[in-house]
């Protein structure tokens, strides 16, 4: 793209960031407890559409839905935009579609964890398996949405096939980093429904015989978190070295590890001050930014040498295109 960012490029973006905003919203409702605010019903609240002096778990529930349901309007808008803004086969097509689908796979998990009541204070393990697929989705969400707007500013198709080893740490690390952000979808349901008066209280129920197996699976979130570091440490800087003469790459992989190192610090505030709401928050919000930086190293780096087709409408169109539905 060589005259500046078409308006898609900007919608594109504008969703991802508003997506990371409900993200957010949503741990605020995990960790305020505020889940059950709408009771067992959905899409309705309390069974009413509109509700008469609602409690303040009631109001934050509901504000989540109501921005949950402001991000599908938004996602579609993105698929049907996509439509008209690039030809037929052009890859931000196909990631925006894909962002759809997770976005109503984002859906069905809430509305699951709320009618089969796996909210509030719920401590089943069920609760633990859904929150990890929970976050799965919407990491899978985010990163469809990142290549949409990466391939929206002209960036070229990523293709894994025929990359040789650089491809490999790249794979890895994405994968560490989906096996580690289930473990901390753990451990925050353990700090939310297990809150500990001090560090060394922590770690006692952690070690305690017949402890929570939240709480025995807590403990691994650090460790994970280390190993996995090392894990984007080393992919970065293979990439940097295999992609010499690429300054995208060399942008985004050395802002990823930065990035990581910036989670793990939050991450270690967060266990100092006995993970208070805030920190919570900030935590996801690095790793949210952090795996938006994985995705755009993992896209420029194994980047296809084709040219990808330009947007139909915007200042990098081309004159006179023909639009291929």
């Amino acid at each position: 793209m060589s005259s500046g960012m078409t308006r898609f490029a900007r919608f594109s973006w504008g969703v991802l960031a508003y997506n990371v905003l409900v993200i957010l919203w949503g741990a605020f409702v995990r960790a305020s407890g505020s889940g059950a605010g709408c009771g067992r019903h959905w899409p309705m609240c309390n069974g009413t559409v509109v509700q008469r002096a609602p409690k303040i778990e009631t109001v934050i529930e509901l504000t989540h839905r109501v921005t949950s349901g402001i991000c599908l309007v938004l996602v579609v808008g993105l698929v049907v935009a996509s439509r008209f803004a690039f030809p037929k086969g052009h890859p931000a097509r196909k990631s925006a579609a894909w962002a759809a689908g997770f976005t109503a796979g984002e859906a069905l998990l809430g509305a699951g964890l709320v009618l089969f009541e796996l909210v509030a204070h719920d401590a089943s393990m069920k609760r633990a398996l859904s929150m990890m697929l929970h976050l799965g989705n919407t990491f899978f969400l985010l990163g469809a949405l990142t290549l949409t707007a990466h391939y929206a500013m002209g960036g070229a198709r990523m293709r894994v096939r025929g990359q040789g080893l650089v491809a490999i740490p790249l794979w890895v690390a994405t994968v560490g980093f989906f096996v580690l952000g289930a473990s901390g979808a753990i451990a925050a349901l353990g700090d939310t429904l297990f809150p500990a008066r001090s560090l060394a209280e922590g770690i006692q129920q952690e070690l305690t015989p017949g402890a929570h197996m939240l709480l025995k699976l807590r403990v691994f979130h650090p460790v994970l978190a280390v190993l996995v570091g090392i894990i984007v440490s080393v992919a970065g800087m293979i990439t940097r070295m295999m992609r010499p003469d690429e300054p995208k790459v060399r942008f985004y992989s050395r802002a990823l590890v930065a990035m990581f190192m910036v989670q793990v610090c939050v991450g270690l505030l967060n266990l100092q001050l006995l993970v208070p709401m805030w920190t919570q928050i900030v935590h996801l919000l690095c790793a949210d930014i952090t795996f938006i930086l994985l995705v755009l190293t993992c896209a420029t780096t194994l980047r296809d040498g084709e040219t990808v087709p330009r947007a139909i409408f915007g200042p990098d169109a081309t004159r006179g295109a023909v639009h291929q539905r």
